[in-house]
């Protein structure tokens, strides 16, 4: 396979053609499928690769900025960390090249340094005072450089000043929902647009919303490349698989069943997957039924943690499961885990110990060597974030 000319460095500029909601009416989220086209571009994918994004900005942020400023946004600066051959117009370094989000310690300084309003300095230097720094870590927690330059308006800062202050805005990273054996030609995403709010200022995830929002089917280009990972199906299609996606975690097994369906592999498929409702957060319900219909799919799980009292997660589904599991697993299964690192993979880990322990009759030692083998094995794969 010859390699593309595009890479992260010199990313492909992509049309979307498609845009769906997932979830449905009454879902306290907004999840939604995207279809990347890839034609032309000589990229290639494997099921468990991510797509990476280059996002833009808001529009209203920048301008924002701009006007806080009493800027034109014409201006030329060059952020040192950009390293660019010449200077740009501040308003497309806003646009695209920086991050308005994530002020540190160092522009609280820089603004101490400049507020001519006795107020404005007052409580700069409260915050810059060593037995306030949680509470300086709690207050830029809750704001952006918008908020900054909204709330101490006397410490005048040029552009150039300002974007020293600013992170490059990075790519962000997607796992795959499909199979290259199925769309050669395109990649499909699932991904959970962010809107939140903090101090009073509604926010947006910066790429989430650029997707879902400000990039139009068909028209905007979206910059892409493939990022390659060692995560991915079993390359023995006769081995069995158990796949643990709750939530947007469930986009890289999509792409396995799609996959291993194309492959004609004759190992079982076995999903769990979790979210808020059945109602309104069964993502790719319809697909998941026709799996199982079509025998391609073994068993799906799910684990809804609000539609009744007691809140239940896929780890408690693998509990109940355990005996089934232990039974896929001494039969050679591969178990891979996607989604969030912090609480459900870690949950997840947990419960897959337990598992082993009980059912295998094994002392907590034996079983954490177990589940050690099955990572050097390659046969416990974790795509977490």
């Amino acid at each position: 396979m010859a390699d593309s000319l595009y890479s992260k460095d010199h990313p492909f500029p992509a049309r979307m053609t498609e845009s769906r909601l997932l979830t449905r009416p009454g879902s306290a989220k907004e999840t939604r499928h995207f279809v990347v086209s890839l034609a032309g571009s000589g990229l290639h994918y494997k099921a468990g690769d991510s797509l990476g994004v280059f996002p833009e900005n808001r529009a209203t942020e920048v301008d924002e900025i701009i006007a806080r400023l009493g800027a034109t946004g014409d201006e030329p600066v060059s952020p040192a960390m950009l390293k660019l051959p010449a200077p740009l117009p501040f308003r497309e370094v806003l646009r695209s090249r920086v991050a308005l989000a994530g002020p540190t310690r160092k522009i609280v300084e820089t603004l101490a340094g400049k507020a001519t309003h006795p107020d404005e300095r007052s409580r700069l230097a409260g915050l810059l005072q060593p037995e306030s720094k949680d509470l300086l870590a709690s207050f830029l927690e809750q704001r952006e450089f918008a908020d900054l330059l909204a709330e101490f308006p006397s410490a005048r800062l040029t552009p150039q000043e300002l974007v020293d202050h600013l992170r490059k805005l990075m790519p962000r990273l997607y796992s795959i929902a499909s199979s290259a054996r199925v769309h050669p030609e395109e990649i499909h995403l699932t991904v959970a647009v962010v809107r939140y709010t903090t101090n009073h200022r509604e926010r947006a995830g910066v790429c989430s919303t650029f997707l879902a929002d400000r990039v139009q089917v068909g028209t905007t280009p979206v910059p892409v490349f493939v990022s390659h990972s060692h995560f991915g199906p079993p390359e023995d299609g006769a081995r069995d698989c158990i796949m643990v996606g709750p939530g947007t975690g469930i986009a890289p097994f999509r792409a396995f069943v799609q996959d291993r369906v194309a492959a004609g592999a004759t190992g079982r498929n076995w999903v769990f997957f979790g979210d808020q409702h059945r109602a309104t957060d069964f993502l790719y319900e319809s697909e998941w039924r026709q799996y199982l219909a079509a025998g391609q799919v073994a068993r799906v799980d799910t684990a809804f943690s609000r539609d009744q009292l007691t809140k239940v997660y896929v780890q408690d589904r693998m509990r109940e499961h355990a005996a089934e599991l232990w039974a896929w697993l001494k039969g050679g299964a591969h178990f891979y885990v996607c989604g969030d690192a912090k609480r459900m993979a870690k949950d997840v880990d947990t419960a897959l110990l337990d598992v082993v322990a009980q059912q295998g009759g094994m002392d907590v030692a034996a079983a954490a060597e177990y589940v050690k083998q099955l990572k050097k094995d390659k046969r416990y794969q974790r795509d977490v974030y």
